[in-house]
C-alpha cells in the first residue's frame, strides 16, 4: 500500500521503518521514516529555532499514524508512511487560517522548500500544522547527501 504521497505506507512501522527521533534543540522526539528523518526532523529543528519553539510539554508534535486521510475515506495519509509530521498542533489546527505571524510565512515556505516538503498552509483546506515530503525516493537521497555536504 501507498500513503497519498507515493511512499509506502503500512500498519507495521517496522516493515517501513519507523523509528523515534529527536528533535535538536529540543527533548522532543518524532516517530518518522527512517529514509526521510534526515529531511523531517531537520526541518522540525529549524522550525523550533526559528519560527517557533516546539516545547514538548503538550502532546501536539505528531509523526508517523496509520490513517486515512482526514475526510478522504481509502486514501492514506501521509503519516501513514512515516513522511509527514504536525508541528505545535493545538496552535495551527486544521481548518484554521493565519495561525501563524504573518512575518514568519516566507521563512516556513524557504525552510518547507530547503527540506524538501510541503506545507499545508498552502493547500486549499489550510492545515498550517502538517509538514510532508513532496519529494520521491531518489530526490530524497540526493537531497540529504547535499544537506549533509552542507555541515
Amino acid at each position: 500500500m501507498l500513503s497519498y504521497n507515493g511512499w509506502p505506507a503500512s500498519r507495521d512501522q517496522n516493515e517501513i521503518g519507523v523509528k523515534a527521533f529527536l528533535v535538536e534543540g529540543t527533548a522532543l522526539k518524532i516517530r518518522c521514516a527512517e529514509k526521510v528523518a534526515p529531511l523531517l526532523i531537520g526541518f522540525a529543528a529549524e522550525f523550533n529555532k526559528l519560527i517557533e519553539p516546539l516545547d514538548g510539554s503538550t502532546f501536539d508534535d505528531w509523526g508517523y499514524c496509520y490513517r486515512d486521510v482526514r475526510g478522504v475515506a481509502g486514501k492514506l495519509s501521509n503519516h501513514s508512511s512515516g513522511t509527514a509530521i504536525d508541528l505545535n498542533a493545538t496552535k495551527h489546527a486544521l481548518g484554521k487560517v493565519g495561525t501563524f505571524e504573518a512575518s514568519k510565512v516566507p521563512m516556513i515556505r524557504a525552510l518547507a522548500k530547503k527540506y524538501g516538503l510541503i506545507w499545508g498552509g498552502d493547500w486549499t483546506r489550510k492545515d498550517e500544522m502538517h509538514f510532508e515530503i513532496g519529494i520521491n525516493e531518489a530526490k530524497v537521497v540526493a537531497l540529504v547527501k547535499k544537506l549533509e555536504g552542507e555541515k
